[in-house]
């Protein structure tokens, strides 16, 4: 029989596919005799069936049962009695931590009758009771109940109107508070058409209901999107006895960190309010005191919070995130987790606890995320005394700048038209995430480094101030203002989330911690997370297999290429290089061509240009080898628009203008407009149709070469045929353009010693048929943009219309032209890499399609044996991170 409920002292740290993360952390440290209030967890697999059923399974209905009855004895009280009431929290806690994405309710077991009983348990105390009850009643209408959050809050803002101006929510005393209460009754009834629920088993029963759905809403659906976590896990139910927070200002609340999340350093950082319930500095409503706050108010509980930090970190070997409440001086621990950090963070972090001795060198390689590695390259600003309208918390580091707009779904909207925007918000919620992930940056004007809006920042890697109290939002006006100065909707603002500061308008910004000592900045390089990055790095380098190779068309994109680390260029296009006024003017020549003759004019003009490009790139790659991809794109691409020309002759004629020269040019774009021109004459095909085309090409690029290597360089040349579909289409080529080749070298007295010539496989029949044509060639380069396109017959222009509803429908798993999908393209390759090898064992493989630089798709890559990847310069340290952690098992990072 399966078992749905596992107590506290039954479970493990190592249990998270079944009790979830916060359950099996809240196992972890009862085992470990930590001060854990007592409960249990409803595991994942009863909420899949629940979801599946639309209801829970009886079984685990009557085992909760149990197990309630099991904490009673153990609490000496009954959920929800008159006289001496237990009470609950019921919270989701799934694999992956998922802040704020899914709900929690606090104070279950409160009724009009066990609310007098929590009065009688504290002394006598109406006022904590009544704000207990206040807080179960709200919490449990918006989550449970689809009680719309604004009808409390205004509500509750005008009891504090009521009470004067600048009232807080502390002000409130009892009397004011059993009024609240029968407003937010009747608040309940308005929108249900029901009384409030007064059997505390029907409350536990529909509120484990509500957080099982929580699963399914759709802030939790985008923020596993957005971290690609699956939506086949489910969340587990933790039901633990209430402990509180809100007794006094002897009792607090508080989230701490065993070290800064967002720089890594190892302190103490965290938020902490006083007569406060835990939900009071997740929500960000009011204003939070540093963590290290609490030794002056509390320094007893302060010496437990240490102590506690120190035991976890050091069990668990990472940076912990804990949850704690103190009540009446009496410390709780809530809860832990390996905690979310900037990318900054989990760098310095690696590196820090490494050279502690904690981890070893592989684990602290596989505790960053490839994924994130781009934004420790993110900008600062350069204010160069400019002052700051506000100044805030720096809740999450990077620099951004964008319009603003003050609500989620105007972000997601002005985003999708291409505005960069800020989003500005007293603070925010779960149901923001969609507008959160669609901003440059985000800006609160309150909460703490705790807060919704900072964790999500954090772990997404967004730019955030957070708490600049010196902005006062006008929603009405839809603007806000700042010691003086007002910003409207849709006015540029910059934020620094390093400093906090907020700036009117946009500022500019200087270069990376990592840039800077990239270029030799000797500050730069005393910084810890470029010792860290060199290490790490290192670590990396020295355990991949997978060569890395860049895809640049100039000696610029070469040299910093190669200064990123990479290995060679694996994709160089030629195509760029027939743009420029010259050049393009010497296409069209050939294109118009009447004669063999004019043809080679053409093309006589075009070689020592083409030539010059070459010799830049095999200098500034000397000693690595070069890919160069012979000219792939239709003619048409380098002539005028068919429209617009058409339209131009069409008004020139009738203006009574001379047209005769447009009018050729049109003649012979309309001969050479396909209706498909990704599957038409292009690839291959071009060079077989217009042979000398191609000539030119290797001519240039073996005279390049042989200049090169005079000079005393090592050019490594690969030339490679794109879009073969038959092995009888690159044999012809390499009949025509090897015979070339040898001509030059020898007219140069030159041996160029690595000069391979192979394709692109970049169509479904290249991949069966790879056998054959490894016969003739001497290399593979998957090109698994053209790949990914022909085999879902998908147009990667225009999928961005609907793969996001294919993502939703769970129709695709990814994006595949951002990750590769291994069941189908990755089949093909798979086929093509192991067919070809058989017919060819000295066959080298590699990929230059945008796939090269994402780390998931790297993974594969190294899993199929490719020899080498090609990405952009830009992605070259990404991907020689993810071929390092593919070598010793995939990453572990805390960013999920």
């Amino acid at each position: 029989m399966t078992k749905f409920v596992y107590d506290f002292s039954e479970g493990n740290k190592d249990m998270k596919d079944l009790l979830g993360g916060k359950g099996a952390n809240l196992a972890e440290m009862t085992r470990m005799g930590s001060p854990v209030p007592p409960g249990f967890t409803i595991t994942t697999e009863a909420c899949l069936i629940f979801l599946a059923n639309d209801g829970a399974p009886p079984e685990m209905l009557q085992e909760a049962g149990g197990h309630l009855v099991r904490l009673e004895e153990a609490m000496g009280k009954k959920l929800g009695d008159r006289d001496d009431p237990l009470l609950v929290s019921v919270r989701s806690g799934a694999k992956f931590s998922m802040p704020g994405m899914m709900d929690t309710v606090l104070n279950l077991g409160l009724n009009d009758e066990s609310v007098n009983g929590l009065a009688k348990q504290t002394g006598g105390d109406m006022r904590f009771a009544n704000d207990a009850y206040r807080r179960f009643i709200q919490m449990f209408g918006k989550i449970v109940m689809d009680v719309p959050a604004d009808a409390f809050e205004r509500a509750l803002d005008e009891a504090k109107e009521r009470k004067g101006s600048g009232t807080q929510d502390t002000d409130l005393d009892a009397d004011d508070l059993a009024a609240l209460i029968e407003r937010f009754r009747a608040i309940h009834q308005e929108h249900t058409g029901e009384e409030f629920p007064q059997d505390p088993k029907d409350q536990l029963r529909l509120a484990i209901e509500a957080v099982f759905r929580s699963w399914n809403g759709r802030r939790a659906i985008d923020y596993r999107r957005q971290n690609k976590i699956s939506d086949d896990l489910g969340t587990a139910v933790n039901v633990q006895a209430m402990v509180f927070g809100n007794r006094g200002d002897d009792s607090g609340t508080g989230v701490a960190f065993t070290r800064d999340p967002s720089t890594g350093q190892k302190v103490p950082y965290g938020d902490y309010l006083p007569n406060a319930q835990g939900e009071d500095v997740v929500a960000g409503i009011r204003n939070t005191l540093r963590i290290a706050e609490l030794e002056r108010l509390d320094p007893a509980s302060y010496v437990e919070l240490r102590k506690a930090m120190d035991t976890l970190e050091g069990h668990y070997r990472d940076m912990c995130d804990i949850e704690f409440t103190i009540e009446k001086r009496k410390f709780w621990l809530l809860q832990t987790r390996i905690g979310k950090r900037t990318a900054l963070a989990e760098w310095v972090i690696a590196h820090d606890m490494l050279h502690e001795g904690l981890i070893s060198a592989d684990e602290a390689l596989l505790r960053v995320d490839a994924n994130r590695l781009e934004e420790l390259f993110k900008r600062r600003v350069r204010a160069d005394g400019t002052e700051p309208i506000a100044k805030g918390l720096n809740a999450s580091p990077g620099a951004a700048t964008g319009r603003v707009v003050f609500s989620a779904d105007d972000a997601e909207e002005w985003a999708g038209r291409g505005e960069p925007v800020i989003l500005v918000r007293r603070e925010t919620t779960p149901d923001d995430y969609h507008g959160m992930i669609s901003s440059q940056g985000i800006l609160t004007s309150a909460g703490g480094t705790n807060s919704h809006a900072a964790v999500v920042a954090r772990g997404e890697g967004i730019p955030a101030v957070c708490g600049a109290d010196a902005i006062k939002l006008d929603p009405a006006a839809r603007t806000f203002s700042a010691n003086g100065v007002v910003a409207k909707e849709g006015d540029v603002i910059t934020i620094d989330g390093f400093t906090g500061n907020v700036y009117l308008g946009e500022l500019p910004l200087e270069e990376s911690v990592l840039e800077k000592a990239r270029s030799g900045d000797e500050t730069a390089r005393r910084e810890t997370i470029w010792k860290a990055f060199e290490t790490l790095m290192a670590q990396a380098d020295g355990a991949r297999r997978l060569r890395v190779r860049a895809n640049a068309d100039t000696p610029d994109q070469a040299a910093n290429a190669r200064e990123r680390g990479a290995e060679g260029i694996g994709l160089c296009r030629t195509e760029h290089m027939f743009l420029g006024e010259e050049r393009v003017d010497s296409v069209r020549q050939m294109i118009f061509a009447e004669t063999k003759d004019e043809e080679q004019a053409a093309y006589d003009v075009l070689l020592p240009l083409q030539r010059e490009d070459f010799v830049g790139i095999f200098r500034a790659m000397s000693a690595l080898p070069v890919t160069v991809r012979l000219l792939d794109p239709p003619l048409h691409e380098f002539l005028p628009n068919q429209v617009d020309l058409a339209v131009e002759v069409a008004l020139g004629e009738e203006r009574g203008e001379d047209v005769s020269e447009q009018k050729v040019v049109l003649q012979k774009v309309n001969e050479l407009h396909e209706m498909n021109p990704m599957l038409g004459l292009r690839g291959v095909r071009l060079g077989i149709v217009k042979p000398g085309l191609y000539a030119m090409q290797v001519r240039a690029i073996c005279e390049a070469a042989a200049r090169v290597k005079k000079e005393g360089a090592d050019p490594r040349v690969e030339i490679m045929i794109p879009l073969v579909a038959t092995a009888p289409e690159l044999k012809q080529m390499l009949d025509e353009l090897q015979p070339v080749a040898s001509d030059v070298l020898r007219r140069e007295a030159v041996e160029i010693e690595h000069l391979e010539w192979g394709t692109m496989i970049e169509l479904p029949r290249a991949a069966v048929t790879a056998a054959e044509i490894a016969e003739t060639a001497e290399f593979f380069s998957f090109g698994t943009n053209d790949l990914t396109q022909t085999a879902f017959g998908f147009s990667r222009d225009d999928i961005g219309k609907f793969v996001g509803m294919y993502e939703e429908r769970k129709l695709v798993p990814a994006n595949p032209f951002v990750t590769i999908d291994t069941p189908g393209v990755g089949r093909l390759m798979s086929i093509a890499s192991e067919e070809g090898r058989a017919a060819n064992p000295h066959l080298h493989l590699g990929i230059c399609g945008e796939h090269g630089g994402d780390p998931a798709s790297v993974m594969f890559c190294h899993q199929i044996g490719l020899d080498y990847v090609s990405c952009s310069p830009y992605r070259v340290e990404t991907a020689r991170l993810a071929a390092g952690q593919a070598a010793i098992g995939g990453s572990e990072s805390a960013s999920k």
